[in-house]
């Protein structure tokens, strides 16, 4: 009996999409918040809801508009026929704002969902160092990609159930163009699956190109499955005239919100 190989990025007639579009979410509260917080080299952030209700900012509105006009100015062949959010608040706010007038579903996925930061949930770098010395020192030790904060995930933890939902994703929508909006480690996270990218791509890409908010990083079929046409696109706010924003240089700390 002969066995076919198949990766989880194929683009068969059986599993393969017309175009995947990531989108992260706004700028939000917790990113201010965040970036404050290491201006004033505070160990916690200034917010008062869990990572789950953490809204836009006004600027992460102005974002999200900006995808709408983006996708107001789309051929219809390039419009989404299915879209797909995170259940968090901030990416749900920006997929529903950027969708205004477009009839297409919109369907909410929990494995979407950002990184969860466990006990470090709050606390940015300098507060990791001060409540959690020694895990601060494990996780210089194990490195960004494969260290699991108490309580929490690591990066590899969330390429898991990623690989999961593109899997199921591409079979359920099979030839349609389809738009997910999310978050920054999710993303990286499709992009692992997607591209086979190893630890080392992952942390050079976070060095080299903070993915923005409200950015595009955009797949399309070809002869090994999807295939990259651009990574962290800020064209739909830039044409806005709108500020194209993402976190400030942590180093290789790692930070309290995304």
């Amino acid at each position: 009996m002969t066995r076919r190989r198949e990766s989880l990025h194929s683009a068969s007639s059986e599993r393969g999409l017309a175009a995947l579009v990531l989108v992260r979410h706004g700028q939000s509260e917790g990113n201010l918040a965040d970036e404050a917080a290491l201006e004033a080299r505070e160990p916690t952030l200034d917010l008062d809801v869990r990572d789950a209700d953490v809204e836009l900012s006004g600027t992460g509105r102005e974002q999200a508009r900006a995808v709408r006009e983006h996708l107001a100015g789309l051929s219809g062949e390039d419009c989404p026929t299915v879209v797909v959010t995170s259940p968090y608040r901030r990416a749900r706010q920006t997929a529903e704002i950027a969708l205004e007038g477009v009839d297409v579903p919109l369907v909410v996925d929990e494995r979407l969902r950002e990184r969860d930061l466990g006990a470090f949930d709050g606390l940015t770098w300098i507060g990791i160092e001060q409540q959690f010395p020694e895990e601060s020192a494990r996780r210089q030790r194990v490195g960004k990609f494969y260290y699991r904060p108490p309580g929490g995930e690591s990066w590899c933890d969330v390429v898991l159930r990623v690989r999961q939902v593109l899997l199921e994703l591409q079979e359920r929508y099979a030839g349609e163009r389809l738009w997910i909006f999310s978050h920054q480690a999710t993303i990286m996270s499709f992009r692992v699956a997607i591209e086979g990218m190893q630890e080392a791509d992952v942390l050079a890409a976070g060095r080299e190109q903070p993915l923005a908010n409200c950015s595009m990083t955009i797949y399309r079929p070809g002869d090994d499955g999807l295939e990259l046409v651009s990574y962290g696109d800020t064209t739909a706010v830039d044409r806005a005239g709108g500020a194209v924003t993402h976190e400030p240089s942590h180093g290789t700390e790692e930070t309290g919100a995304s």
